[in-house]
């Protein structure tokens, strides 16, 4: 296996485009973490015509919702969580301009056909690792929706954080790589 290819948030689309699903990579750079309730809260605004909370733009948004930090840590563990129940969401933040997202599980087609429109991708992080995770997190602030709790809108700052390219900005899967390769052996 080669090298982890190291990206900084945020990413443009030369960034996206040199990915191919499989990659892994280690994300340093603010990552906008976001779960279902904030991604509804979003989705209202940009209904509306209204301004958001964050800047989407170039931006990786994580799919977690983390436990309270424990003394003289940034925040407590922080796994991702399953990305299909953002798919109704996210073309309308993919529209602003978001580059990346990072959950668990498969996306729909209509999601990774939005993924070539909008020429940006989806990564996962392993699940069952948040302990391990969060120490690749340096830093964290609510910056929207405190109200949501776990829930809320954070930037975090991380340093390598591992993910791999599940779906890649030209409608490659990894998963079904995976499947297509083991039915070949």
């Amino acid at each position: 296996m080669s090298e982890p290819i190291k990206l900084r948030t945020p990413l443009c689309d030369s960034d996206v485009l040199a990915l191919k699903a499989g990659d892994a990579v280690l994300i340093s750079g603010d990552l906008i973490a976001a779960r279902d309730a904030a991604h509804q809260r979003l989705t209202e605004l940009i209904a509306r015509g209204e301004p958001l909370p964050v800047d989407l733009r170039g931006q990786v948004i994580y799919y977690v919702g983390p436990t309270p930090a424990p003394p003289g840590r940034p925040i407590g563990s922080a796994g991702p969580t399953t990305a299909v129940r953002m798919d109704a969401y996210s073309p309308a933040l993919l529209a602003l301009g978001l580059k990346g997202m990072i959950g668990k599980g498969r996306r729909t087609p209509a999601l990774i056909e939005t993924l070539k429109e909008h020429k940006a991708v989806y990564f996962a992080a392993v699940g069952g690792v948040a302990a391990l995770l969060s120490e690749r997190i340096r830093a964290v602030a609510v910056v929207a929706y405190e109200d949501l709790g776990t829930e809320a809108i954070r930037r975090m700052t991380v340093e390598d954080f591992p993910a791999i390219v599940i779906n890649d900005c030209f409608g490659g899967d990894f998963y079904e790589q995976g499947v297509a390769r083991w039915r070949k052996e």
